[in-house]
C-alpha cells in the first residue's frame, strides 16, 4: 500500500484526477490523505466531494476552514458569500449524504509517522494536547449541538490559547489554530488577517512553524492552507502542501514513504 497526501483541492477535481492517474493510484490498495479545504473557490466542489466520498476507506481527510464554512451555510448557520462557488453542491440531490459525511471528518488525522492538520499545530501544544483539543471539536461537530458550534465558530477572538477558556470561545480558538493559522507572535497569539509570503510578515509576527526550531512534535506534520508558500515550507519535518492550485498554480501530491513530490499544473481561474 502506498499513501499519498494532497494539498488543498478546493473543488479542482480534474487536476486531482490527473495527479492520481500519474501515480496509478488504486483505491483498492492505496490511500489518499487530504489536508482539508476540499471545496470552494474552484470549479467543481460537488464533483470533488462525490469523488472523494466514493473512495471509501481509501480516503482520509481533515477539515479546513472552507469545509467548515460550507457546513455552516448548508446547515443555515451562516449566509453564503459572494466568492463562494459551492451553490451546485448545496442544491444537489445527494447534498445531505455528502455534507453529513463531511461533518464526521476530524481536525487532526495521524498514523505512526505523520500527523495531518489543515493549517498547523502551535508549538504551545504537545501532540497529545493537540489530539485532545481536536477531539473536543470533533465530538461537538458530530453531536446534536453541532449547529450551535457552526453558528459561533466565526471570529478572531480570543486570539491566544488558554487552558482556562471554555464554551464557544474555547471551541473557536481551537478551530482557528487548526484551520486558519499562518502567523503567531512571540506569545503564540494568532494574526489571522495576513495571507501573503512569510517574507512580508508584519513586524513581531512569524510563521507558526518557525517556533519549532527544527524539531516538530514527535511526528512529521502535514499541512495546507497557506497558498502563498507555494508548497515550499520548512525542511524540518513539517511539510507544506498547498501550492495554490485554485489560483492557477499546481496541485501537489506527497508520497509519504519516500517524500517524493508530484505536481500537476492547473488552468488559471477566469
Amino acid at each position: 500500500m502506498t499513501t499519498y497526501a494532497v494539498g488543498d483541492i478546493q473543488g479542482c477535481l480534474e487536476p486531482l484526477k490527473k495527479l492520481l492517474d500519474t501515480v496509478n493510484f488504486d483505491s483498492a490498495c492505496d490511500e489518499l490523505w487530504a489536508v482539508g479545504d476540499l471545496v470552494n473557490r474552484g470549479p467543481d466542489s460537488l464533483g470533488t466531494l462525490r469523488f472523494l466520498h466514493s473512495l471509501g476507506g481509501a480516503f482520509k481527510t481533515v477539515l479546513g476552514n472552507h469545509d467548515l464554512h460550507l457546513l455552516a451555510v448548508y446547515f443555515k448557520q451562516q449566509s453564503a458569500r459572494r466568492k463562494d462557488t459551492f451553490a451546485a453542491l448545496l442544491e444537489a440531490s445527494d447534498a445531505s449524504d455528502l455534507l453529513n459525511w463531511l461533518r464526521q471528518q476530524p481536525l487532526l488525522y495521524e498514523n505512526e509517522h505523520f500527523v495531518m492538520v489543515h493549517a498547523g499545530i502551535p508549538v504551545i501544544w504537545s501532540l497529545d494536547k493537540a489530539r485532545a483539543l481536536a477531539n473536543e471539536v470533533h465530538s461537538v461537530l458530530r453531536g446534536n449541538d453541532f449547529c450551535d458550534y457552526l453558528a459561533n465558530m466565526y471570529g478572531n477572538e480570543p486570539a491566544r490559547w488558554s487552558d482556562d477558556l471554555s464554551g464557544t470561545d474555547r471551541l473557536r480558538v481551537i478551530t482557528n489554530y487548526f484551520t486558519r493559522m499562518r502567523l503567531c507572535d512571540e506569545n503564540n497569539a494568532l494574526e489571522l488577517s495576513f495571507k501573503g509570503s512569510p517574507a512580508d510578515a508584519p513586524q513581531g509576527q512569524a510563521p507558526w512553524y518557525e517556533a519549532y526550531a527544527g524539531s516538530p512534535p514527535g511526528k512529521q506534520i502535514l499541512f495546507g492552507h497557506w497558498a502563498a508558500l507555494e508548497g515550499c515550507g520548512p525542511d524540518i519535518g513539517i511539510h507544506a502542501l498547498d501550492s495554490g492550485c485554485v489560483w492557477g498554480n499546481c496541485m501537489t501530491l506527497l508520497r509519504l514513504d519516500t517524500l517524493e513530490r508530484i505536481t500537476c499544473p492547473c488552468d488559471k481561474p477566469n
